[in-house]
C-alpha cells in the first residue's frame, strides 16, 4: 500500500482497477482532521486547505496467490512424513525455518514481495502522467512526493527483545503491518525522528488513516492493523447492496467511484467494514500507533 501528497485544491478523478479491495483512492485533508500538526507536517500533510493525498493498495497480484498455493502443496507433501507435523487445517501447512522447503518457501515470498514493490512503482508512475496529463504541470511542481510504500502479509526476520532479551524472530503479518518507532531498525533518514508512517485503510464511503508507529508498541513487535477490517463476508455484501445504487448515492455525497463490475462495488460498501473511526482510536488507546491525520475520500478506482 503507497500514499501520495498533492498540494493542488481542484477536485477531479479517474479511474480503472481491478481486484476486489485494491483500490486507487483520492483523498483530501481537512484541517479538523489532522490530529498531530507536528507530524503532519514531517509527513507532508501541510496547512494546504483541503489537500490532495492518493492512497493505492496492490501488490502482487496472482502472483503470490500462486507462490502461496504451490508451497502449501510442497508442505503438504513433507510435513508429517518428513517432520513429523501434524495440523488440523491445511490452510496451517508449514515447515521448519530452517528446512530446505522453509528456505525455498521464504526466497519466493521475498520474489513475490519484490514483485509487489515494483508493480506499485509502475503504478505510481502512472499516477504521476495522469495528475501531470490533467494539471499541465510536472509531478514536481504539483508537489507529488511519496509517503511510505509497505508491504504486509509477508514475514520477515526482525531482532526484539522478549523478557530483557534480544532474539531474533520469523515474523509474520497477515492483516497487519509494520509500525516501527522513532528510531526504529531500516526507518530511512527522514523518518528516524518520527517513527514509520503506519496507513490503515477504511471502507471507500468512509476513508482512512495517517498513523505513526510508537515505542509502546514493542510487545507487539512493533505491529499494527492494515485496514479497518470486515463485519460481513463479499456474498453477504453482494446480497445486501447493489452496487449501482451505491455509486449514485456515494456521488450524491461527493464521492466519485468507477468501476469495472457493480457486484465487485457491493462487496466494498462501507457498512461491509468496521467503523475505521473506532479501530484507530483503539490501536491508538493500545499503544501500537498513533493518529496523525483522517484522510477523506472525494473519488475511489474499484475493482
Amino acid at each position: 500500500m503507497s500514499i501520495y501528497t498533492h498540494t493542488c485544491n481542484r477536485e477531479f478523478f479517474f479511474l480503472n482497477k481491478r481486484g476486489g479491495n485494491h483500490y486507487c483512492e483520492i483523498q483530501v485533508v481537512r484541517q479538523e482532521n489532522i490530529m498531530d500538526r507536528k507530524l503532519a507536517d514531517a509527513f507532508g500533510l501541510t496547512a494546504v486547505p483541503n489537500q490532495v493525498v492518493i492512497m493505492f493498495h496492490c501488490g502482487s497480484r496472482g502472483f503470490g496467490h500462486q507462490v502461496a498455493t504451490d508451497y502449501l502443496k510442497l508442505f503438504l507433501s513433507v510435513m508429517e512424513r518428513k517432520y513429523g507435523i501434524k495440523i488440523v487445517d491445511r490452510e496451517l501447512a508449514c515447515a521448519p525455518f530452517h528446512s530446505p522447503e522453509g528456505q525455498a518457501y521464504f526466497s519466493a515470498m521475498k520474489c513475490a514481495v519484490n514483485m509487489a514493490f515494483a508493480n506499485r512503482q509502475v503504478i505510481l508512475h502512472r499516477i504521476r502522467e495522469v495528475f501531470s496529463d490533467v494539471f499541465h504541470a510536472s509531478p514536481d511542481e504539483l508537489g507529488l512526493r511519496m509517503v511510505y510504500d509497505v508491504a504486509h502479509n509477508t514475514a520477515k526476520l526482525e531482532r526484539h527483545a522478549v523478557h530483557g532479551t534480544q532474539k531474533e524472530f520469523l515474523v509474520h503479518r497477515k492483516g497487519s503491518t509494520r509500525a516501527w518507532p522513532p528510531g526504529g531498525e531500516g526507518l530511512p533518514e527522514c523518518y528516524e525522528k518520527t517513527g514509520q508512517p503506519v496507513i490503515i485503510g477504511g471502507s471507500m464511503e468512509t476513508g482512512s488513516y495517517l498513523l505513526a508507529g510508537m515505542s509502546s508498541g514493542a510487545d507487539a513487535f512493533f505491529t499494527t492493523a492494515h485496514g479497518s477490517g470486515r463485519t460481513m463476508s463479499r456474498h453477504e455484501a453482494k446480497k445486501s447492496f447493489r452496487g449501482d445504487k451505491l455509486q449514485r448515492d456515494m456521488e450524491q455525497r461527493g464521492i466519485y467511484v468507477r468501476t469495472d463490475s457493480f457486484g465487485g462495488l457491493a462487496e466494498e460498501a462501507g457498512p461491509a467494514y468496521k467503523n475505521i473511526d473506532e479501530v484507530v482510536a483503539a490501536t491508538e488507546l493500545a499503544g501500537l500507533s498513533k493518529r496523525v491525520a483522517r484522510l477523506v475520500p472525494i473519488g475511489n478506482i474499484k475493482g
